[in-house]
């Protein structure tokens, strides 16, 4: 019953959410693989460090929804585990906890976007005005135009890799967009959905059995 009611979930999530994947790659010829434990990793600038820790932890937390076993990097290693020109050390982080895949979260950029919203133009119409031209126009000309407005809205680019750590291959890579979030939390919560059942369905994660064998 769980498992049903987070797949409805899911639909009516996936149905209404503010991101949209714009491109995906997937490795050709790769054998179906069941992978122990996934590492989700977020790379972001440190003045993104709040936005990363909700992404990681919403992405891993779905994906151990779908059944499989992932930890948010946030959750085990301490800040500054991943400095910027040290791969030496971020492998050395990950090998010592025995990870055999990466998923990463990276923001590729914000752009913010000026433009103009039209007014609504409303159309009711009124029996009883219809046969005096005067109270219907000055009624009618009160309803017709409503002011438009300009707003500013906020697009973000992601990407989102998974890396084999036996191969040392990348065998997924998606891009996405996202507008209009709302709040940190809303938007990690969609991204999160978005990329662990996309890969469920590009076949890069195997559906784990359930209890009943099937």
């Amino acid at each position: 019953m769980k498992k049903i009611f987070f797949i409805l979930l899911t639909g009516l999530m996936l149905s209404c959410q503010t991101s949209k994947i714009i491109s995906t790659w997937n490795k050709q010829n790769i054998s179906l693989k069941k992978y122990s434990t996934v590492l989700v990793l977020g790379v972001m600038k440190d003045n993104d460090r709040d936005l990363q820790v909700k992404m990681e932890n919403h992405l891993a937390g779905d994906l151990r929804e779908l059944g499989y076993n992932a930890v948010a990097a946030n959750a085990i290693f301490p800040a500054g585990t991943f400095i910027k020109d040290d791969t030496a050390r971020a492998m050395a982080a990950i090998n010592s906890k025995n990870f055999d895949a990466v998923l990463t979260i990276v923001l590729l950029d914000k752009v913010k976007e000026k433009y103009y919203v039209p007014g609504r133009m409303y159309y009711t119409p009124f029996s009883n005005n219809y046969n005096q031209f005067g109270r219907y126009y000055f009624t009618m000309e009160d309803r017709i135009y409503e002011p438009g407005y300009y707003t500013t809205d906020t697009k973000i680019f992601w990407e989102s890799n998974f890396y084999d750590l036996t191969t040392r291959q990348m065998v997924y890579s998606a891009q996405t967009r996202s507008f209009d979030p709302g709040s940190k939390e809303s938007l990690a919560h969609y991204y999160g959905v978005l990329i662990s059942n996309n890969l469920v369905k590009k076949n890069i994660l195997v559906k784990p059995l359930n209890p009943d064998g099937f």
